[in-house]
């Protein structure tokens, strides 16, 4: 034989009444932060592509600007053979094209590699 235990707490009383509570009102509850994601997250994925693109091709652009300007104060202080003034030369053009390959490839033109870095003024 089993006893039945009854047992009464206004604990138990609210569980009741959040169990039995109509569901759409909690899925009204669960929506509100989703919607307030997307209003706040609004990603154009290829917006994204080029932005990324733009961010990198400039540090390359950078990196290509710093080389050229040491390959040149190289050139001055004539601590470079003529065959290597030659091949820095060859590798500094294939450089520039394949910039401006990939420049076109996302759809940027040469200023915007041109960071404003406001008080400092233009990054290249």
């Amino acid at each position: 034989m089993s006893q039945q235990t009854k047992v009464s707490s206004d604990y138990l009383v609210d569980f009741a009444d959040i169990v039995t509570t109509d569901l759409s009102d909690q899925k009204d509850l669960l929506s509100q932060p989703q919607s307030t994601v997307t209003q706040r997250v609004n990603v154009d994925t290829d917006q994204v592509k080029n932005g990324l693109g733009q961010l990198v091709l400039t540090l390359v652009k950078l990196l290509h600007e710093l080389l050229e300007r040491q390959a040149i104060r190289r050139m001055d202080a004539g601590s470079l053979t003529d065959e290597e003034v030659e091949q820095l030369g060859i590798a500094l053009m294939q450089q520039a094209a394949e910039i401006d390959r990939l420049c076109e490839a996302f759809g940027l033109v040469e200023e915007d590699l041109n960071l404003d870095l406001g008080p400092l003024g233009q990054l290249l």
